[in-house]
């Protein structure tokens, strides 16, 4: 590795970004957007591409009830690379059903990989799995803060989380040091 400090031009940028919404109706949205901007004037075999631009600038809306199960998504294909990367999008109502859980990516590849779906989309689709068990902590965190019993009460770990990632691996002192619950997983353990 050279420590030397070299000049940089910056070329691409890849940018994705993921939100979740609570409902009214109790069910949950996540919503991701996916863009490569060209950092430099470039073509495609179907348009230029000017400094700045979105080579790729794609989106879905996931609809997801409290088990973790899509009840409704939508993709959208703003720009695309060729004109008719859009028609793939409808492929996605495919997914409408399947659970977020142990097994999720190799479902979603059966249904949507490969020619049967859009690259780009279907990796917007995987961090928007990550993203949507996020938001299902960020609201169970939520609901405890709203009970201040509930709050004094140590926090446990539920059993499924072990050896999910360095820091809760089964031997960790973290591990050792936080009491583990049996509650049932939600499914996020191996999302592949």
């Amino acid at each position: 590795m050279n420590s030397t400090p070299v000049s940089r031009d910056l070329v691409h940028t890849r940018e994705i970004i993921c939100q979740g919404f609570r409902r009214s109706d109790g069910l949950v949205d996540i919503e991701g957007r996916l863009q490569d901007i060209a950092n430099l004037k470039s073509d495609t075999p179907y348009h230029p591409v000017e400094i700045g631009e979105a080579l790729h600038d794609m989106r879905l809306v996931m609809t997801l009830d409290s088990d973790m199960v899509i009840q409704a998504i939508t993709a959208y294909t703003d720009t695309g690379a060729t004109p008719i990367c859009d028609r793939i999008c409808p492929a996605y109502t495919s997914l409408n059903g399947l659970r977020i859980g142990p097994g999720f990516k190799q479902q979603v590849k059966a249904r949507v990989g490969g020619v049967q779906g859009c690259t780009h989309l279907t990796e917007l689709l995987e961090r928007m799995a990550s993203a949507a068990m996020q938001v299902r902590f960020t609201l169970a965190r939520a609901e405890r803060c709203k009970h201040p019993q509930s709050a004094q009460a140590p926090i446990k770990v539920n059993s499924w989380v072990i050896d999910t990632c360095h820091a809760y691996r089964s031997d960790s002192e973290l591990v050792r040091q936080i009491a583990t619950s049996d509650a049932s997983p939600p499914d996020a353990k191996n999302n592949n």
